[in-house]
């Protein structure tokens, strides 16, 4: 069985090309997408996964729920080892749901790993984004330094303090893009070292659909002087209740621009903030509802696109969302997986 793992993991490697199932990948706009690349090790309930990896190669892998859930493995495409949550003790922010934390992402800045994470609870916008710090990225290392100073009260914010991304931009200022539902995807700038926003910044639209509010999300990743906006669009969870009808599940979106803090477009020149947006990966044979995204520069593979999805032949519960992955090519100026 050690073998087979270990045969399976360099296909994958050389052959990134070709999906579980050898689906090819095609351009951009295409109905037919690859599969996932392969995953070994716990794959599973791995909702809005995050991935960063360390100096000494070992990858991290984290993810909503259990306190932010952390796996480790020598690879992308595993063995994933569950090693603990980051924040056994929960937040220390004093919201509804600081023991259920959603949406991971960490950046390193000098020697520290900031984790942010988000407060709240499923359907409210009562919401509010917070910070960690860790050394070594380890579980067990994490001190919580408690609210960046981007939350919301819906008597006075128009947007969901949820789904933190933070990029540093070329210039060394700092931006964090967050948001779910009501009015959309938003952005502030943050001070350096970046635990809290910086004095005078408020937040601004940067994706919005004047139809359907449900998008939420964003990753922005540099590349061939543009920043990529990546983002979820449509019903997120909860699927073994109720489903949405037919193309109303997550997907991912993107847009783009030359600056990070807009305006970005996508590929026949429509605003983000006016519904603009361009399919990159959606339901395909086994694979239902694939969102919650991340983009990595990985150092073998290049750039990658990870994701949760659910895998039809084994069921539709959040529990239940399997970690995806697959490769980018830009070489059109678009994002197309393969």
């Amino acid at each position: 069985m050690k073998l087979i793992t270990v045969i399976s993991t360099l296909l994958a490697i050389a052959i990134p090309s070709i999906g579980v199932a050898g689906q090819p990948g095609l351009a951009l706009g295409s109905t037919t997408y690859p599969n996932p690349g392969i995953c070994t090790g716990t794959c599973v309930n791995t909702h809005d996964p995050f991935i960063v990896r360390r100096s000494d190669g070992v990858y991290f892998r984290f993810s909503t729920s259990g306190r932010v859930t952390i796996h480790t493995a020598s690879a992308i495409t595993g063995p994933w080892t569950y090693q603990g949550a980051a924040l056994p003790g929960g937040s220390t922010i004093d919201l509804e749901g600081n023991q259920d934390l959603w949406a991971p992402d960490v950046i390193q800045v000098d020697n520290t790993y900031y984790l942010y994470y988000s407060v709240s609870t499923f359907g409210s916008q009562t919401s509010a984004i917070g910070v960690a710090q860790s050394s070594t990225l380890d579980a067990g290392s994490w001190t919580d330094l408690g609210s960046t100073g981007i939350d919301s009260d819906p008597a006075s914010e128009p947007y969901n303090a949820i789904d933190a991304n933070l990029i540093r931009a070329a210039g060394g200022q700092y931006y964090m893009t967050f948001g779910s539902y009501w009015a959309g995807i938003h952005q502030v700038a943050m001070r350096n070292p970046p635990t809290q926003t910086a004095p005078g910044s408020v937040p601004y639209q940067i994706v919005s659909d004047p139809v359907s509010r449900n998008v939420e999300g964003a990753t922005l990743f540099p590349r061939n002087g543009f920043y990529y906006l990546f983002y979820s669009k449509g019903f997120c969870c909860r699927y073994d209740q109720e489903r949405p009808p037919p193309g109303g599940e997550y997907r991912v979106l993107v847009c783009r621009s030359e600056s990070p803090a807009g305006n970005f477009v996508d590929r026949n020149g429509t605003s983000c903030t006016q519904g603009g947006g361009t399919v990159v990966l959606e339901s395909h044979g086994f694979v239902y509802g694939p969102g919650g995204q991340g983009v990595y520069l990985d150092p073998q593979l290049g750039p990658v696109l990870y994701y949760h999805y659910l895998d039809t032949r084994i069921g539709y519960a959040d529990r239940q969302k399997q970690f995806g992955w697959n490769r980018i090519d830009f070489s059109s100026g678009w994002p197309v997986l393969y």
